[in-house]
């Protein structure tokens, strides 16, 4: 090739060309981002609609059902659920992944402005789904000095915020101090006030508002009024009402003389504590296009520097999430198994050659490869991630494939005698299409991947281009820099290596394996089939998964008890379970959060008095002797001993792929009413079954409440209207914001206006709630109003315009996901599902089931795509098709790696499975190439068959041993982040072996039947004196140049010489331009002679007495003769 022989004639710039390529290399690497997965940019987006004081029931008919009437004609939508709730309905809309939710963004805004709502509600807000949105770090803080705590923790906030890329700080479970104002209701009685009337009187004496333009010695100057509020004595001296005397003079009625006017921590039903101590939990959030393990890192950084300085001293902070930590560790232990890799590769390469020079020669392409990949990811904005790094560990061990092939041909030159520099251009020359071939097909099997859609693809999407681009860096190296180095470095070998290697015991082998696989065919054939039907039906055995669970090291228990539940009962049973956890020496911390809660992320589960949840913060995975999963069932039954009469739920945190061991479905119907009758059905089923730990619907969430039924007769007669008997309830009961003010300490605090905690405390005491009418008479809520105790739904869910109940079943390690999805299917069809009732998988299965079909159709264009590569190779569509061969081979090997390792089938397996049928056909490509090759030189077809996997065996494993034993580190999954890969690594392994050494035995049998020669390779001749010989070294000398057929007599039989009869018909079906020796030889048979030919032409020896080798000699060499003359 001309590059390949411009870059011998010139070393000086292919090594300068080199040098540039690393340099470039490093700069990128320190520049290109650390990032655990690739971005993913779901298609989702949220519509949130607020509508205070409605029940679940009234936002589904007012808010949810015309929402999702008008945003379901939004383009590219594939489902629309809505979650009604008490005074919020939330509609959440999944697009297909080919559209962006920015193109529709301004559809679904329009749309949603286009909803008749109630007057009273808010309106819509558009939601988009950000990653960014979750917390990148979450500390725990403590002190010893519990009154200045707050204070140091709101310092640190503002302090930590200053961090670059840092967007948010969230805080929870801080004492949020405010201005409360208690009201008293018999002074506000006696005064005719109501607190609607102190809310509007605080608002009105705490104002700032702009003035006009006035002139002032030339100068324009604008106005501001101000009056504002800035103490507690400014607050309580406010003049609230005027009341008349028995005098009749005019009094004045303060603030303080209705109301306590206090400034302390807002009231809150939340408790937060870090192992058993009351705590402040702070979770950071990154800017969307920050850097997530560089933001972390100099946030803990700052955070170190923070608490070593006096201002913090008496501050604790535990860390129990950090991300970033995460980020570096996965990509740390990917790295490591990358760097083991290719050491593992350098390794098998000085065992099979035994010298110093070449292994380091070929080794070259290991580091030049990977270093010039990173140039290809910064250009491509990539980030560096365990999917581009596990592409690299992937493809460690093929990079040094093709410069392996180059070596070894340049040696076999080098022997010829040749120099070094035209040992080196001739040697790569004759296989540099072959290993452009492999390449090409390796890298064809990626196309597929790219255009895959959904979470698949954009998890694969940078995996694929990362191995493409090594490889591509690897075959340049290759034709470039190998063959250079080459001619310079290599010489001649001493001794005659090429003589000594065919005698070696190793090339014996193969010599002896290829005669025999070529002599027992149907053998051959027989077995081969044998082993794929076993692979074929274990593949079915092992199970499936959507994506390995990574060990994250974060563990969740999710306490529930009956709603209604107060919160001391719930704390009781969280420190139960503090003192469970309390024994373990595997866990690092643990976090409580009992009560409600505001949106704080993932931190935050929005829980409610009767709710809690427990943050388990396991060592790292290398401190400890067991997974976060297994630990997690292991303790699940102490746990739930500490709180019998709660419900408990273990659930282990993942980055990406659903809850671990959980799987959910849907049920849909138009019919509610039937639509319960099957979730109780169901419900009850599965509660019945050992494989579930934990069976939940949406339809059992139900909570208590309160329901204030107004009689409307009796609210007319006293001049009320139920809207304002509504809004008196709600604010009386919940409390009024009213102002905001600034202390001269700067503090901004809001006026918060509430009745005395007797009227949220006790049922008889709002039965006397005073109302006041448009008279101004004050009437009791229990004149206008019954207070009964009821259940209403706590949610309301529907998909697609259908009512919906959502199921959550929880199972056992023991099991799989394909395991239980086989057992749900199995239930729901013995159950029968009436009619008008559907089901629907959701979470991992759905996930899977999308993600399969996309690989199938994958996996298939593979296949085709390294046909056609192949068919352009070899201007042939025959030969390709002996290639493909080697593509069943490889499901034995992973059937019996998957079953070893009891791993299932996953996404990461299939992708491993689409990647062999890459790798696996380079070896056979390389074998069919040089037997045509062979073939080209003069040998005949048989002999060329032999002599291929002779001297393709050697390369063939060496090749196939590095890409093997390079993914051991990757496989055997050690440290966090590279659950996500090993089953690839397993995959690949498995199939690669099997493949390799079948395609040594059955490649050169499929060929010998494609191969005209050796199509018929087990006919047989037999000689004038009974020797056998196979018919492919006559019949291709004996054919008509004109291409019309032979008729040839053959036997089945070895065990008897011909007759004299059938010996005629042998020698009349033989070409008029046979040696006229053959037509001598029938006489002489004739006359009794059977050996006068034969023995004449081997100087009067009796041909009974030749072995069959000295036998074939004397017939190749009547066939040389009968082509010269």
């Amino acid at each position: 090739m001309k590059i390949t022989n411009f870059s011998i004639a010139r070393p000086v710039f292919t090594m300068v060309t080199m040098a540039l390529f690393l340099l470039l290399g490093f700069v990128s690497l320190t520049n290109i981002p650390l990032k655990l997965i690739p971005d993913i940019d779901p298609p989702i987006a949220a519509v949130v609609t607020s509508y205070d004081d409605a029940g679940p029931e009234e936002v589904v008919e007012q808010i949810s059902r015309p929402m999702e009437q008008n945003l379901s004609t939004v383009g590219g939508l594939n489902n629309i659920s809505t979650i009604s709730m008490e005074g919020q309905s939330l509609t959440i809309l999944e697009f297909s992944w080919t559209t962006s939710i920015d193109d529709v963004e301004n559809d679904i805004i329009t749309s949603m402005n286009q909803v008749p709502l109630p007057n009273d509600a808010g309106q819509p807000q558009f939601i988009k789904f950000d990653p960014a949105q979750f917390p990148i770090i979450q500390l725990s803080l403590s002190s010893d000095n519990g009154g200045d705590m707050q204070a140091l923790v709101e310092d640190l906030e503002r302090d930590l915020l200053r961090v670059d890329g840092v967007a948010t700080i969230d805080l929870m479970g801080d004492a949020v101090e405010e201005i409360s104002v208690t009201l008293d209701q018999e002074a506000l009685e006696e005064n005719n006030l109501v607190q609607s009337d102190i809310v509007q009187v605080l608002q009105t004496h705490n104002i700032t508002a702009p003035g006009g333009v006035v002139e002032d010695g030339g100068d324009e100057l604008t106005t501001r009024v101000l009056f504002e509020l800035g103490s507690l004595e400014d607050i309580e001296n406010i003049v609230v009402t005027e009341t008349i005397t028995e005098e009749e003079e005019t009094e004045t009625v303060t603030l303080s003389e209705v109301a306590e006017v206090e400034r302390g921590p807002e009231p809150t039903d939340i408790i937060t504590r870090t192992n058993q101590e009351d705590a402040i939990l702070l979770s950071v959030q990154q800017q969307a296009d920050a850097n997530t393990a560089g933001v972390a890192s100099e946030v803990m950084a700052e955070l170190d520097e923070l608490l070593e300085t006096g201002d913090y001293e008496d501050l604790q902070a535990d860390v129990l999430f950090n991300q970033g930590e995460f980020i570096e560790d996965a990509i740390s232990n990917v790295a490591l198994a990358l760097i083991g890799g290719g050491i593992i590769a350098m390794v098998v390469l000085f065992f099979f050659l035994r010298s110093f020079k070449t292994p380091l020669l070929i080794g070259i392409a290991i580091p030049f490869s990977v270093i010039v990949t990173f140039v290809l990811l910064y250009f491509t904005n990539f980030s560096l991630n365990i999917m581009t790094l596990g592409g690299l560990a992937l493809g460690i061990g093929m990079l040094v494939d093709n410069s392996i092939v180059v070596i070894e041909n340049i040696y076999r030159h080098l022997s010829m005698k040749k120099s070094p520099r035209q040992a080196a251009a001739d040697g790569t020359k004759e296989v540099a299409t072959a290993i452009t071939a492999s390449t090409l097909t390796t890298i064809s099997v990626f196309l597929p991947v790219v255009f895959i859609s959904g979470i698949v693809g954009n998890l694969f999407r940078e995996f694929a281009l990362t191995v493409s681009f090594s490889l591509l860096a690897s075959l340049a190296v290759a034709l470039t820099v190998v063959p250079m180095i080459a001619s310079r470095w290599l010489k001649a070998p001493k001794e005659d290596v090429e003589e000594k290697r065919q005698k070696s015991r190793f090339i014996t082998f193969f010599d002896k394996t290829a005669r025999w696989s070529l002599k027992n065919r149907m053998i051959v054939f027989l077995v081969t089939v044998a082993l794929l039907i076993a692979g074929g039906f274990g593949i079915t055995t092992v199970g499936t998964q959507f994506l390995p669970a990574t060990d994250e090291s974060f563990l969740q228990i999710e306490v529930e008890n009956e709603t209604g539940t107060p919160l001391d009962t719930t704390f009781e049973d969280v420190q139960a379970i503090e003192e469970v956890l309390d024994e373990h020496g595997e866990i690092e911390a643990y976090t409580s959060v009992t009560g409600s809660g505001g949106d704080q992320g993932p931190m935050a589960e929005g829980t409610q008095g009767n709710q809690a949840v427990v943050y388990v913060t396991m060592v790292p995975v290398g401190e400890r002797d067991i997974s976060t999963i297994d630990f997690g069932e292991e303790i699940r039954r102490d746990v739930e001993n500490a709180a019998p009469d709660a419900e408990v739920n273990l659930a282990v945190e993942a980055s990406f792929g659903g809850d671990p061991n959980t799987f959910s479905f849907d049920l849909t119907d138009q019919d509610p009413v039937q639509l319960q009758e099957v979730a109780e059905d169901l419900l009850a089923e599965f509660e019945d079954m050992p494989e579930f730990t934990e069976v939940t619907n949406t339809y059992e969430e139900t909570t208590p409440e309160l329901q204030v039924l107004i009689d409307e007769e009796a609210a007319r007669e006293e001049g009320l209207t139920p809207a304002e008997i509504a809004e008196a309830v709600d604010t009386n009961t919940r409390g009024a914001f009213a102002t905001q003010i600034v202390t001269e300490q700067n503090d901004v605090l809001e006026v918060n206006v509430r009745l005395a905690e007797e009227f949220t405390e006790d049922v008889e005491a709002l039965e006397d709630l005073l109302l006041r009418n448009q008279e101004g008479e004050f009437v009791a809520l229990n004149e206008v109003a019954d207070i009964e105790r009821g259940e209403g739904p706590e949610t309301i869910n529907r998909i697609n315009q259908e009512e919906s109940v959502q199921f959550s079943l929880t199972y056992s390690t023991d099991y799989n996901l394909g395991e239980i999805n086989q057992l749900v299917d199995d239930t729901v069809e013995d159950y029968g599902l009436p009619s008008g009732t559907t089901l629907s998988y959701t979470g991992d299965q759905q996930l899977l089931d999308d993600a399969i079909s996309d690989l199938t159709l994958a996996l298939i264009l593979a296949v085709v795509f390294v046909y056609f590569v192949m068919a352009a190779q070899f201007e042939s569509l025959k030969y390709p098709l002996v290639v493909m061969f080697t593509v069943p081979l490889v499901l034995i090997g992973v059937t019996l790696s998957l079953t070893l390792t009891r791993t299932p089938i996953s996404v990461t397996a299939f992708i491993g499975l689409i990647v062999l049928v890459g790798i696996v056909v380079n070896n056979s490509i390389v074998l069919v190439d040089y037997i045509n090759r062979q073939k080209e030189y003069g040998l005949k077809s048989y002999d060329a068959i032999v002599e291929g996997v002779k001297d393709r065996a050697r390369p063939i494993l060496m090749t196939a041993s590095t890409t093997i034993l390079a993914l051991i580190p990757l496989a055997m999954g050690l440290g966090e982040g590279s659950e996500i890969q090993q089953p690839l690594a397993i995959t690949v392994i498995g199939g690669m072996v099997s493949a390799t050494f079948l395609t040594l035995v059955l490649i050169p049998v499929v060929y010998s039947f494609f191969d005209k020669e050796t199509r018929n390779l087990n006919k047989k001749y037999m000689t004038p004196d009974g020797q056998i010989v196979p018919a492919y070294l006559l019949e291709d000398s004996y054919r008509k140049e004109d291409g019309a057929s032979r008729k040839h007599f053959s036997i089945e039989s070895e065990d008897r010489p011909l007759d004299k009869a059938e010996l005629n018909d042998f020698y009349k079906g033989m070409d008029d331009e046979l040696d006229p020796a053959f037509k001598e030889a029938t006489s002489a048979e004739e006359a009794g002679d059977e050996s006068e030919f034969l023995t004449e032409r081997r100087e009067d020896k009796d041909t009974s007495k030749m072995s069959k080798e000295e036998l074939l000699e004397v017939l190749e060499e009547l066939i040389k003769r009968n082509k010269k003359e």
